[in-house]
């Protein structure tokens, strides 16, 4: 299957969401607010085509069942989390779009095996709490460099001009074991150095975010690099576009997780800047087991 012939008048915008804990799933703060903006400034979307951190495989995949399970891909939380459902369709017909945008490059089909996890739906019970758009989740293929993970996000470009919306949602700086219960809202140095570094890049330098890996502190922001490799993927939708991301909201959370969110071709509303950070993870564990 080809994609579409018919263009939707301006490209659908895209996003990188900094999740952070499960637990802003049921929260109403800044970040959320930001995602609940960004989802009502946005065209409807034909289908939501999501890059999660979680699914980080050795493959590249696409989720191709009608109706994808809701995933609690965590433990250790309050029951409540794990009531959330979000029943929102999938398009299985999307993985011939794919595929067809990101050749030579193969792309399977998963038909059973995954459907949306917390990475997805936590920021999308916020920014489409209806559940009524289609979402279809590309894995990250862990055995590939950063360089292609830009250049596979700058391939999908082609979906976004067919109302295709592609969400990322990781956390640019993002370290378990570093956290620290006692700065709810804020940030060790070196998550300062490394978002702030990521910041220029993404807002001026899109094509250059794989250069981070060199950064002094990037094992200390990035121990795994589950997390940010969906950064890459709206970096490279950037840098084919040719118009720099903008910042949809910024902030820390309990010294070692970045919050920041970007925005590509979006033009959303102002959220409350002094409105309350993140929500909190699950006390009593210890960092490695919160599972964010």
């Amino acid at each position: 299957m080809s994609i579409p012939t018919t263009a939707a008048a301006r490209p659908m915008p895209a996003a990188f969401l900094g999740h952070g804990s499960p637990m802003n799933a049921l929260e109403r703060n800044r970040f959320t607010e930001a995602w609940r903006a960004f989802g009502a400034a946005v065209p409807r979307p034909r289908a939501i085509l999501a890059v999660s951190a979680h699914w980080y495989v050795n493959a590249t995949a696409v989720t191709a069942m009608a109706r994808p399970r809701t995933i609690h891909d965590f433990y250790g939380f309050p029951q409540a989390l794990f009531d959330v459902q979000y029943p929102a369709p999938g398009l299985p017909d999307l993985v011939d779009e794919v595929a067809d945008a990101v050749s030579p490059d193969h792309v399977g089909a998963d038909v059973d095996g995954w459907g949306i996890d917390h990475g997805t739906w936590s920021v999308l019970v916020h920014a489409f709490p209806e559940a009524d758009i289609p979402v279809v989740q590309l894995s990250i293929d862990a055995r590939k460099p950063p360089e292609w993970h830009l250049a596979l996000g700058a391939k999908l470009a082609a979906l976004r001009e067919h109302g295709v919306l592609v969400v990322g949602s990781g956390n640019v700086v993002h370290n378990l074991r570093a956290i620290d219960w006692q700065q709810p809202d804020g940030a060790f140095d070196w998550a300062r150095r490394f978002d702030e570094h990521a910041r220029q890049l993404m807002l001026e330098r899109p094509h250059d975010v794989p250069s981070l890996g060199s950064h002094p502190d990037f094992r200390l922001a990035v121990p795994t690099p589950d997390h940010f490799l969906p950064l890459l993927y709206v970096a490279g939708l950037s840098a084919a576009a040719g118009r720099a991301a903008e910042v949809l909201v910024d902030g820390y959370a309990y010294g070692s997780l970045s919050m920041t969110a970007y925005t590509l071709d979006a033009r959303c509303p102002e959220t409350a800047a002094d409105a309350p950070g993140a929500a909190p993870l699950a006390t009593g564990l210890p960092p490695e087991d919160a599972n964010v």
